[in-house]
């Protein structure tokens, strides 16, 4: 598990490491320098280099990282002190540009000579190498402000920043990599990344003496008439219990019985007293689920009063995990999200920003502006988990926060966030902490597209080939 830290954060463990452990300033800046020149002359055997140098300690870095790339054998070395203004030197051709223009501490829109040089980066051609983060990212929600370097690796020093993924910073940051220089983080009100083998213990070596009911039960309660597929692509993700599940039951509107009878046959099917298309509510069918560990409701169910009264109803009668997810959602922000308040079961929603927009009445470009502090300030207030769905998505109760870097552009088709509620209800089934159970599932989707784009692209990839490459996502955490 990795942390990510805001620039506060960072600022914090500086100060701690230079005044109470009393490692001098200057010593972690020639630490810093040293470790970006030295993953530099890894990937590199030489080059003609050109270090752009601003001012605080990221142009120290430069300063340093250019005298010891100097005085390694291949490569030619020039400096650019961006105040200075000598712009000309562009006019040479560079292998390499290392980027020590600004550091975490950026809070304002890039201009002036400044805005010019990293222009000029983005343009010329070369391998362009960022200290930290890349000059013009925000550490904190990894916006550009106004300009900023395109990087092709990254070298954060000490930590990953959350700028170096969410908005615009995933796709500047270029490859990340995080050196060890020796400052002292403490605490754990940061956010952290998953790795596979913080996941491993989910899915421990089981015995051969077993049965389906040593396994726990989850069901996907959804769709209508007029959105058949989404229930099943949620299935779909539990299919063949791929989550290590014993039972899984689909819970479909009596329109749909007979298309999920012959689409998943493994599946324990339960009725639903509908309209002719969408649920209406059904207490004596609904009851029918009330004993299972969890519940993902809300995938092409449609936005009605019915809708909203079976929520109600499963928030105040459910003991178990209930994921709330698409028309859930929806319906929720339409009639009144107080009902979140009154609950005897834990929660998890799952909005895209869009979703959690109307949700929370705030601006979607307001919340991209800080979405980390208001999916918290959310999930706190109502006492649910929240999983922020965006192309790095953020899952928080509010204390504990997670980064999901996992998943790729061709997983932004329909469907997607069907089968990620399917694959939340999986997990969260089993013994473990919601929000740790919610990341999890997070992590695993993403992972599961990134398997399956190998033998895909990112305009073909589809929410079924994600499905398929399921069980090759979970065989990566029971070997790591």
């Amino acid at each position: 598990m990795e942390r990510l830290l805001t620039s506060s954060q960072m600022r914090s463990a500086d100060e701690y490491t230079i005044n109470t452990l009393k490692i001098p300033e200057e010593e972690l800046v020639h630490r810093a320098g040293i470790a970006v020149a030295k993953e530099i002359s890894k990937k590199f055997m030489g080059g003609r280099v050109l270090v752009c140098i601003g001012k605080g300690n990221n142009g120290e870095d430069g300063k340093i990282i250019a005298k010891y790339l100097s005085e390694i054998h291949g490569f030619s070395v020039a400096k650019l002190v961006v105040s200075n203004g000598i712009l000309k030197l562009f006019e040479r051709k560079f292998d390499i540009i290392v980027d020590c223009i600004f550091g975490t501490g950026l809070n304002r829109e890039v201009k002036g000579t400044y805005a010019e040089v990293i222009e000029k980066i983005n343009k010329s051609g070369a391998y362009v190498v960022s200290c930290d983060i890349p000059s013009g990212i925000n550490a904190d929600n990894g916006k550009v402000m106004g300009v900023a370097v395109k990087s092709d690796m990254t070298v954060a020093i000490q930590e990953l920043k959350l700028g170096h993924f969410l908005n615009e910073g995933v796709d500047y940051s270029g490859q990340v990599i995080v050196k060890d220089i020796g400052i002292s983080i403490w605490g754990d009100d940061y956010a952290k990344r998953l790795n596979e083998k913080s996941i491993q213990p989910l899915f421990p070596k089981l015995d051969r003496n077993v049965n389906k009911g040593n396994f726990k039960k989850a069901c996907v309660f959804g769709g209508s008439k007029n959105y058949p597929g989404s229930v099943t692509l949620a299935y779909n993700a539990l299919s063949a219990f791929r989550m290590g599940l014993g039972y899984v039951y689909l819970a479909v509107p009596e329109n749909l019985y007979e298309v999920a009878l012959k689409v998943c046959p493994e599946c324990v099917l339960i009725r639903i007293d509908d309209d002719g298309e969408n649920f209406i509510f059904d207490k004596e069918n609904i009851d029918k689920l009330l004993n299972l560990d969890s519940i993902a409701f809300g995938m092409g169910v449609g936005v009605n009063e019915q809708i909203f009264k079976i929520i109600e109803y499963l928030l105040l009668n459910y003991k178990g995990k209930l994921i709330i997810d698409a028309d859930g959602i929806n319906a929720i922000s339409k009639y009144g999200k107080k009902i979140l308040k009154n609950k005897n079961c834990q929660v998890v929603l799952t909005p895209h920003v869009k979703e959690f927009s109307r949700l929370i009445g705030v601006d979607k470009e307001i919340i991209l502006d800080n979405q980390v502090e208001y999916a918290e300030n959310f999930a706190r207030e109502y006492g649910v988990t929240i999983i922020l769905k965006n192309a790095v998505s953020i899952i928080t109760d509010g204390t504990e926060t997670y980064i999901n870097t996992t998943g790729n552009s061709g997983m932004a088709k329909a469907g997607s966030g069907d089968v990620l509620s399917g694959m939340t209800a999986g997990v969260l089934a089993k013994d473990v902490e919601t929000a740790f159970g919610s990341a999890v599932s997070a992590y695993l989707f993403g992972r599961a597209g990134d398997i399956a784009l190998e033998d895909s692209n990112q305009y073909s990839l589809t929410a079924s080939d994600v499905i398929k490459a399921i069980p090759k996502a979970i065989n990566g955490t029971i070997n790591a």
